[in-house]
């Protein structure tokens, strides 16, 4: 069989035959090396923007936002009790706290990292430390395809997204509300939600917090898969969200209070755009969410002293001519650094970051504006990363094929989190010494034996001759992607479940179903 071999000249690249065709290329693509790892182990210090009294100046405006600005626990009164008797000012919902009181509750209490346990042992998580962890997207109530365009969420969509995560090495994590499957019942689908998880995934996952029932009945689904009682291990990493400025809610509070009570994780975050939510400086952003984080996570060490907890800051700008969210920005990215470093100074892992874009097709908008916030985010030693994959339309929806191009990002972004190799293989000297002066190194030794795992293959980026590109349809990377995500769909085989256990939560999902009559709230 006949290789095609292409050759550099001064004016360019041209190109002879190869055997294979375009299933052959393509099936190269596929089986292009990627990560394996169940998470990320960083090497490379992580980036820090600010000086050591930039800093101290943003802990104490903070601690001044705690002290005399306070946070709104709303509707909540089991917080106001604890808060009370801990020692803070309760004034009808608000709650003013001495200078440090939060920060010390969270760092005499509250775990530095954990494990977060999945149901097959080898794709359990650490997060926290050097450690990252990449989630796909969540909470769009739309998704879109090339094939389908965009369109409402179902459960099948839902199916869908977990089934893809699953097969993408590069998301060490199953994620939680992939899409919104708006066909099922508000006040039921997080049974199916949480069981598509368990039943099509064997990673870790997170659970539902749009109520305390929900969030409980999370706990149950969790408690029948993994075959037990789990005050001893943390099996759900879940997103609190603060409404912010400065407030956080009955519905996230409930939620939370469940999920400490039970040992399991929350990622408390307060949900910033600059200028409407926070004051318009990155500094100013930065006392705000670092004031909200501390006074929910505090909380958490409340209801229960150790409950794992996640310092969460989704931060982003807005338009000041239009309103309208903007994504990809630098301030964005100084805003993830500064609050790593913030949250590393506090003890705790920090959740941030993912790859965001406003654009409404996976173009070169969406690629820029999705660069621009990973790199930062792993840059800045990010530990928990939610919306690292799919995230289309400032959120509002799920691209299929986003979720495929940016998955093979992420796969590059393990070279980042690793650093340099400085071992005596990194140093290459051997390949000096051997080679002959003035030849290429394409036949050493050193070359060789590495050449496997040199450098980072894309499974999606098409690095051909344009007469290649050409006779395998002239694709565009969203076209290539669209057929990998159906390749990977049509070949879906999903990992083991045990009967009984499956029968028992089928047996829980139609108990709690037929209790309550369906609702749209």
């Amino acid at each position: 069989m006949s290789e095609e071999t292409s050759t550099e000249t001064d004016g360019g690249r041209r190109s002879g035959r190869r055997g294979g065709g375009r299933a052959g290329r393509q099936a190269a693509r596929s089986a292009a090396t990627t990560t394996t790892r169940p998470y990320l182990e960083r090497t490379m210090p992580p980036i820090e923007m600010l000086s050591e009294d930039g800093l101290v100046a943003i802990e104490e405006n903070a601690e001044e936002i705690l002290a005399t600005v306070g946070v709104a626990f709303q509707e909540f009164p089991e917080a106001l009790d604890l808060w009370r008797e801990a020692g803070a000012t309760v004034d009808g919902e608000m709650v003013y706290f001495p200078k440090g009181m939060c920060r010390e509750l969270v760092q005499n209490n509250a775990p530095k990292s954990f494990i977060q346990h999945a149901r097959n042992p080898q794709r359990s998580v650490k997060i926290g430390e050097n450690c990252t962890v990449f989630a796909p997207n969540y909470g769009s109530p739309f998704v879109m395809d090339l094939d389908n365009g965009r369109r409402y969420g179902t459960i099948e969509d839902f199916q869908n997204i977990v089934k893809l995560v699953y097969g993408l090495p590069q998301l060490h994590h199953s994620g939680g509300t992939v899409c919104e499957p708006v066909d099922v019942p508000v006040n039921k689908r997080h049974l199916d939600m949480v069981y598509s998880h368990i039943k099509y995934s064997d990673k870790p996952y997170m659970g539902s917090v749009t109520a305390a029932e929900r969030a409980a009945d999370s706990v149950e689904l969790s408690r029948i898969a993994f075959g037990g009682d789990l005050q001893d291990r943390t099996v759900m990493t879940s997103l609190i969200n603060a409404s912010s400025p400065l407030r956080w809610d009955a519905t996230m509070l409930g939620a939370a209070t469940e999920y400490a009570r039970a040992n399991q994780a929350c990622i408390m975050s307060p949900f910033i755009l600059a200028g409407a939510m926070s004051p318009v400086t990155v500094a100013g952003l930065a006392a705000q969410s670092l004031a909200e984080a501390l006074s929910g996570m505090a909380y958490n060490q409340l209801v229960r002293p150790g409950a794992p907890v996640i310092f969460g800051t989704f931060a982003s700008s807005m338009s000041m001519a239009t309103g309208a969210p903007t994504f990809g920005t630098p301030e964005a990215g100084q805003a993830i650094s500064v609050m790593a470093s913030l949250a590393r100074r506090v003890g705790v892992p920090f959740r941030s970051g993912g790859q965001f874009t406003a654009s409404k097709y996976p173009d070169a908008q969406s690629a820029y504006e999705s660069a621009s916030t990973i790199l930062p985010t792993v840059l800045s030693g990010v530990n928990f990363v939610l919306h690292a994959a799919g995230w289309q339309e400032g959120g509002l929806a799920l691209g299929y094929e986003k979720l495929i191009l940016d998955a093979d990002q992420l796969g590059f972004m393990e070279v980042y989190a690793r650093g340099i190799d400085v071992s005596e293989n990194g140093q290459a000297m051997d390949a000096f010494r051997t080679n002959t002066h003035g030849d290429h190194f394409l036949g050493n030794a050193h070359t060789l034996a590495n050449f496997e795992t040199a450098f980072v293959r894309s499974s999606e980026a098409d690095n051909n001759s344009f007469e290649q590109w050409t006779e395998d349809g002239s694709l565009t990377s969203a076209q290539r992607a669209n057929q990998t995500w159906k390749r990977m769909l049509a070949d879906y085989e999903g990992p083991d479940l045990d009967d009984a256990i499956d029968a028992e939560l089928l047996d829980y999902i139609g108990r709690r179903k037929a209790s309550m009559p369906d609702a749209s709230y």
